[in-house]
C-alpha cells in the first residue's frame, strides 16, 4: 500500500476470508471474443475454489469450461467510504468426476434459477488478490473522510 492511497492490498487467505462472505459475485470471461461480465451466486471449496452451478445447456457452461476466467466479489459501505473487493483469476471446468460432484452436491452453491440439467463449474484459484479501503484516507495530507 502507497501511505497515502488508502488501499491496503490483502493476502490471499484475507482474500479467501472475504470473499467467503459475499452471496454473490461476476464471472468474467470471454463470449464470442468479447469480455463478458455475469453477476451469479456461488461458494467456495475448502480448498480456495470457486463453485458456481449453471444450467447444462447455457452459453456460460460452454463459454467457461476449460478456460481461464476471474472471479471478483466485493462488498462497499457508501456511508463510511469503506469496502473491499477480491479477485479470484483461474481455470474453469466443468465438474465431471462422480466422486467429487457427490461430494460439491453437498456443498456447493444451490441455483437461483434452477433448471432440470444443471452443471457444477469449478474455478481453481490460481492468483488470488485483494484490496480494502480504509475510512479516512489521506491524500496529500488532506482528510478525505467525512
Amino acid at each position: 500500500m502507497h501511505p497515502n492511497d488508502g488501499f491496503l492490498e490483502l493476502g490471499p487467505q484475507e482474500c479467501l476470508a472475504l470473499l467467503a462472505t459475499a452471496p454473490v459475485g461476476r464471472i468474467v470471461y470471454t463470449h464470442q471474443a468479447l469480455p463478458a461480465v455475469l453477476p451469479v451466486n456461488f461458494t467456495l471449496g475448502s480448498d480456495g475454489a470457486v463453485l458456481l452451478r449453471t444450467s447444462a445447456h447455457s452459453d456460460l457452461a460452454r463459454a467457461l469450461d476449460g478456460a481461464v476466467v476471474a472471479f471478483e466479489a466485493d462488498a462497499v459501505d457508501a456511508t463510511e467510504h469503506s469496502g473491499w473487493s477480491v479477485v479470484v483469476t483461474g481455470r474453469a471446468a466443468v465438474v465431471t468426476d462422480t466422486g467429487e460432484l457427490d461430494r460439491l452436491d453437498r456443498v456447493g452453491p444451490r441455483s437461483w434459477v434452477p433448471s432440470p440439467q444443471e452443471v457444477l463449474v469449478r474455478i481453481e484459484p490460481e492468483l488470488v488478490t485483494g484490496r480494502e479501503l480504509v475510512r479516512g484516507r489521506t491524500m496529500y495530507g488532506v482528510h478525505l473522510s467525512a
